[in-house]
């Protein structure tokens, strides 16, 4: 595990109608009660690290409070807790609680459905990722987060396959389809392990972002940015060129925006070389 932070700029952060609280200290109490009953979904990152997960286990599902009690024993961060919440849930419900919990109100309860994908045994990858497309497509930034995490490991295990399969949705007509498909694969990611073949040879990756190097969407731009400014890091050559290349053959504002945010890394490592 990383111990990156968000992006703060990026549009998978930004707050719903219900204006939240930015820090955990802030939460009115009634509010946070709500959260843990299951029965508000969170308008602000802080409002979901707050809920206390086993009080919203006891309230969504409460038939595996006691394993969920057991399991949560213990200092786990946030991705451990849902996905060791997730993984339960899998194992004791199956597709049949997937599919009920997949429409929960609340976007904790539903981040655990991602995680549910994630730790149905056996399934291939095709169709752990119709599984979870629908969360992937959320309407709350959170959950969208979580699909994406949930399922990274299964994609980073069959590197190959999940970029041939992740295609296509560079071609969805949803942007958190399109966005997807490049944050499932960044080279570091945040809160995430690496993806080591990636680190080495981002060139790999290509097929997910050269159809999205002119996307009008700012949440797909900045996660192809992203990507690159991962690459960056280990390949900074290869992304000078690749971004040398996208300004001669692409040079719309959104390929514009996206070269400037992709090679920030770049030009601070430039700037700190004179």
């Amino acid at each position: 595990m990383t111990n990156s932070s968000p992006d703060r700029d990026d549009p998978a952060f930004a707050q719903p109608a219900r204006s939240g609280a930015t820090r955990m200290a802030d939460i009115p109490a009634a509010i946070l009660a709500q959260l843990n009953a299951g029965q508000l979904p969170t308008a602000t990152l802080a409002e979901g690290l707050a809920i206390d997960m086993l009080a919203l286990v006891q309230a969504a599902v409460p038939e595996v409070a006691e394993l969920a009690a057991e399991r949560l024993a213990g200092d786990l961060g946030i991705v451990q807790r849902m996905s060791v919440v997730g993984t339960l849930l899998a194992e004791e419900l199956g597709l049949y609680g997937l599919r009920h919990l997949k429409k929960h109100p609340a976007d904790t309860v539903r981040g655990w459905a991602a995680y549910m994908v994630a730790g149905l045994p056996g399934r291939p990858l095709d169709e752990r990722l119709e599984l979870i497309r629908p969360l992937a497509d959320d309407p709350h930034f959170a959950v969208r987060e979580w699909a994406w995490l949930a399922l990274r490991p299964h994609l980073a295990s069959d590197l190959p396959a999940a970029l041939e399969l992740l295609q296509p949705w560079t071609g969805a007509d949803s942007a958190n389809l399109r966005r997807f498909a490049v944050e499932s694969t960044r080279p570091r990611g945040v809160w995430c392990a690496h993806i080591a073949a990636l680190k080495h040879d981002p060139a790999a990756g290509l097929a997910l972002l050269e159809p999205l190097r002119a996307d009008d969407q700012r949440y797909v731009q900045l996660s192809v940015a992203n990507w690159l400014n991962d690459a960056s890091k280990s390949q900074p050559e290869w992304v000078r060129a690749l971004c040398e290349r996208w300004a001669v053959e692409s040079p719309a504002p959104a390929t514009v925006w996206i070269i400037n945010h992709a090679t920030r890394t770049l030009r601070k490592a430039a700037a700190a070389a004179r």
